[in-house]
């Protein structure tokens, strides 16, 4: 299961987080560790860059992706190879939304179409789509054609 999905500005505030499976008292607890794991690991980092890391068996991808950094946590399948996919995936999808590598304010003003795109990936903590061109037609709330 995808447990948690979190982007963050480069002070660590928190732009968007989704929460699969996770109680809402443990919530905080992920907030604050993702953060401190960012900006202790992300401050040198290249943009889109991955980075692996595992905690209370539990595996977390993340990256910088411009000026925001991404965050997947997952666990039992969904093990550090299916979170670099679902990673690719995201960064593919707001790099096509935004139509370059993000600033947090490009970010912010196309803030509901990634969500979107967000929605399209990953639904109720698993994985939906990989495929960047039907993410981009079911977000653009047209039924797909294909079905």
């Amino acid at each position: 299961m995808l447990l948690a999905v979190l982007f963050t500005n480069i002070e660590g505030n928190i732009l968007v987080e989704r929460f699969h499976g996770v109680p809402a008292e443990e919530r905080l607890h992920w907030r604050s560790f993702l953060v401190k794991l960012g900006a202790d690991n992300l401050r040198r980092a290249k943009s889109e860059e991955l980075f692996v890391a595992t905690h209370k068996s539990v595996y977390i991808v993340y990256t910088m992706l411009g000026d925001v950094s991404i965050f997947i946590v997952g666990k039992d399948e969904y093990d550090e190879l299916t979170l670099s996919e679902v990673m690719c995936t995201i960064i593919s999808s707001v790099k096509d939304v935004c139509g370059r590598t993000p600033t947090e304010r490009l970010f912010l003003d196309k803030y509901g179409k990634i969500c979107l795109c967000l929605d399209e990936i990953v639904w109720k903590g698993m994985l939906e789509n990989t495929d960047k061109t039907r993410i981009r037609n079911l977000t653009r709330l047209k039924p797909p054609t294909d079905i």
